[in-house]
């Protein structure tokens, strides 16, 4: 399992993408899990209050069943530029922490042609 951002895959269609924003990009045909989306009054949050209510939603969730449905070779997309403050992380750290998985935002030198992500 991986994250990054929808702008990595422009168009692209791959089975292991999945979106876990409140809304996707227009061009955007792959898979949502609405589970994992912030809630919209979180939007304008500053970053430690999004990571309390953000926090709080994930709590309510069976991580092994969230990894289950996802699938080891999803890819978490949401809209933020790697490196910038994103759900997608705590998401990642979240199911790392609980899992014992590794959850990396694919290097930045990845091509969403190339099917082998390690």
């Amino acid at each position: 399992m991986h994250t990054s951002s929808f702008w990595r895959f422009y168009r692209q269609e791959d089975p292991r993408l999945v979106a876990i924003s409140l809304k996707t990009p227009e061009w955007f045909q792959g898979r949502h899990y609405p589970a994992l989306a912030p809630r919209e009054d979180m939007l304008h949050l500053g970053e430690e209050d999004y990571r309390l209510e953000y926090r709080a939603i994930l709590d309510r969730l069976d991580p092994r069943q969230v990894y289950e449905d996802l699938g080891a070779d999803a890819i978490l997309l949401c809209w933020e530029q790697p490196g910038a403050f994103c759900h997608r992380r705590l998401v990642a750290e979240w199911l790392e922490k609980n899992l014992g998985v590794v959850v990396p935002e694919l290097a930045t030198n990845y091509h969403p042609a190339q099917k082998n992500l390690f």
